[in-house]
């Protein structure tokens, strides 16, 4: 997991305090862009830190999670700590990760992958 510093933590306090809320909501809450929250908010929500909402798909409505919130409570460990995932989470084997996961989160091993088909 690899977030952006203050960004990604200021997003998940706006949605803390605020509750559900989309990205043109959030940018004058952040002082950061709308771009850029468009931007870090689907990657939040792969992380599991965010969760979109509807009522539609493309609605863009976001909330915080109860990882998300756990986050905000280990902030200040994040840069001291090398798996934040782990400590926000407890440890997770790998093997029940879905591959999906892994690729969206940049662990995928695709030499790892390419053995394991040819075997």
């Amino acid at each position: 997991m690899k977030l952006r510093q203050p960004t990604d933590f200021q997003i998940l306090e706006a949605l803390e305090e605020t509750g559900r809320n989309v990205a043109a909501n959030l940018e004058s809450q952040t002082d950061k862009t709308r771009q850029n929250i468009n931007t870090r908010l689907p990657v939040l929500d792969d992380y599991g830190l965010v969760e979109k909402i509807g009522p539609a798909e493309r609605s863009g409505l976001y909330e915080i999670t109860s990882d998300g919130k756990t986050a905000l409570v280990y902030r200040e460990r994040y840069c001291d700590v090398d798996d934040f995932e782990s400590l926000i989470r407890g440890p997770e084997p790998d093997s029940q990760r879905s591959a999906a996961t892994q690729y969206a989160r940049g662990e995928y091993d695709d030499d790892a992958d390419q053995s394991e088909r040819q075997d």
